[in-house]
């Protein structure tokens, strides 16, 4: 099978004034289709061809797994983001928060400081464990939570700096305080409901 772009689910400049249409023209438009493309270069008429974009993440090394996870991370991120995100969750995922860390607040200000915090280029991750209990992972590069069965990953903040250097330079608390206006708890519940 060949991979293929995701399709957005929202407008290019529907994240504005927080992520702009050019970021998205260049880190979708570009780096994420690049991203497809080499990975659909790497299988083409090899048995990994036929495997679906998980089970390649969960079984590739090297390269292969390197832009496998990326297609598969770009997904999840797009999606860890609305137009109509931010504020606070609410239900289940609310009260797993608060259980965890205290408050909604305590859990932004510790997913904050670790994502600023991780030196690599690479991935803020808040997961549900085997527990049910609630995590903050940081991967660097290309790795991903999915490659761990003990981890479920509810949503990921992308910390390439391909993914806020054009509207924030390298000042990545300030794209941390964009992404917290734009998360997508809709999406979280729905993946902590799993």
């Amino acid at each position: 099978m060949s991979h293929e772009l995701m399709q957005l689910p929202y407008a290019m400049d529907a994240l504005e004034p927080h992520i702009s249409r050019e970021t998205l023209e260049y880190h979708y438009g570009k780096h994420h289709q690049t991203y497809v493309n080499t990975l659909n270069g790497l299988v083409e008429g090899t048995p990994d061809a036929e495997l679906s974009l998980e089970d390649l993440v969960k079984k590739a090394s090297g390269k292969l797994f390197n832009q496998a996870a990326q297609v598969w991370n770009h997904n999840f991120y797009w999606q860890s983001l609305s137009p109509n995100g931010g504020g606070e969750p609410d239900g289940e995922l609310k009260a797993a928060i608060e259980k965890r860390w205290g408050s909604v607040d305590a859990f932004r200000k510790e997913f904050t400081e670790q994502t600023v915090a991780n030196f690599a280029s690479g991935w803020g991750w808040l997961v549900k464990k085997a527990d049910g209990s609630l995590d903050i992972v940081q991967t660097d590069d290309a790795e991903t939570p999915l490659s761990d069965d003990s981890l479920t990953p509810l949503l990921t903040c992308d910390i390439w700096e391909h993914a806020y250097y054009i509207d924030y330079r390298n000042a990545r608390p300030k794209y941390m305080e964009a992404f917290w206006k734009l998360v997508n708890w809709e999406f979280a519940a729905a993946n902590l409901a799993k």
